[in-house]
């Protein structure tokens, strides 16, 4: 099975010289020797940590970890995320008081001020059209043109690949009444927004704070994943209905989309869309306070 994140050994830790955005571990120990972190995997390996050069460690399924290196992780600025394998999942986030803000006061700044908050929004746009002329258009002219975009690519896929299709279905809760093709489209997008969680708290942002999205608990989560759902979720989601035959398979569907996501990439591309998208590419200023 193809695998979105390597699995942590001397050989493929962080060298002191970066600062990685995060680490992912699974089935192991988090302790704390001779005030340094060391990771005991299923097979019991021993590898020590280099906490100050990880921004977040993501802990993946059957991690467990003692209260003196939670105790260690916040002396060194390391946040916490428990994630689902590979990162299809997220559950929580531990952030140190501490902790580095300023991607997300940059974040804030620019959804208070409705000028530059429309910018990231046409930004986020330009991505997805190209060689449309957006200057001047509302960020309700976008959404719509956004929504019609859309609704043409689902139609246009589902003659490609010969399945039926009566539009978007999904009722939170009521999985199993949505037919296969929104069976298939709610599960990817369901790891794309697992990734992204874990992808933008590792970064310092908040995936509380959008541009595009509202009235929704992770509004800047979906903002980014409508930059990759086309390629990602959409694409996939009809053309393996037939394939599925009737009978929906969680595994299957796992394994396409994380071929998809290694094919395109996508852990290297968040970061410098983020960028671009709210900053145009620039990198941000340091403040001093």
């Amino acid at each position: 099975m193809s695998r979105l994140l390597v699995k942590v050994t001397r050989d493929t830790l962080p060298q002191v010289k970066d600062r990685y955005p995060f680490l992912y571990l699974e089935r192991g120990r988090l302790e704390v020797d001779d005030s340094s972190v060391k990771w005991i995997d299923c097979d019991n390996n021993v590898v020590r940590l280099p906490i100050a050069t990880i921004g977040t460690l993501l802990l993946g399924p059957g991690t467990t970890l003692t209260h003196e290196s939670v105790k260690v992780l916040a002396a060194a600025n390391c946040g916490v995320c428990w994630v689902g394998e590979d990162s299809l999942i997220f559950y929580a986030v531990g952030q140190t008081p501490t902790a580095d803000s300023r991607n997300f006061r940059r974040q804030m700044e620019l959804s208070c001020d409705k000028v530059k908050a429309v910018e990231v929004a046409r930004r986020m746009f330009l991505k997805r059209f190209p060689v449309v002329e957006l200057e001047g258009k509302t960020l309700k002219e976008m959404m719509g043109m956004e929504g019609y975009r859309v609704r043409q690519l689902y139609e246009n896929l589902a003659k490609k690949y010969g399945v039926g299709w009566w539009g978007r279905s999904f009722q939170p809760g009521n999985f199993a009444m949505s037919d296969m093709t929104n069976k298939i489209l709610t599960s990817a997008n369901a790891f794309l927004y697992g990734i992204l969680i874990s992808s933008i708290y590792a970064l310092g942002y908040s995936p509380h704070i959008g541009f595009i999205h509202s009235g929704s608990p992770l509004p800047f989560v979906y903002d980014m994943a409508d930059l990759y759902k086309e390629q990602l979720c959409i694409d996939l989601a009809f053309s393996a209905t037939l394939e599925m035959a009737g009978s929906y398979d969680r595994a299957i569907i796992e394994g396409v989309f994380r071929k998809r996501v290694i094919d395109m990439d996508l852990l290297a591309k968040i970061p410098d869309d983020i960028e671009y998208v709210l900053n145009g590419g620039k990198r941000a200023s340091r403040t001093v306070e």
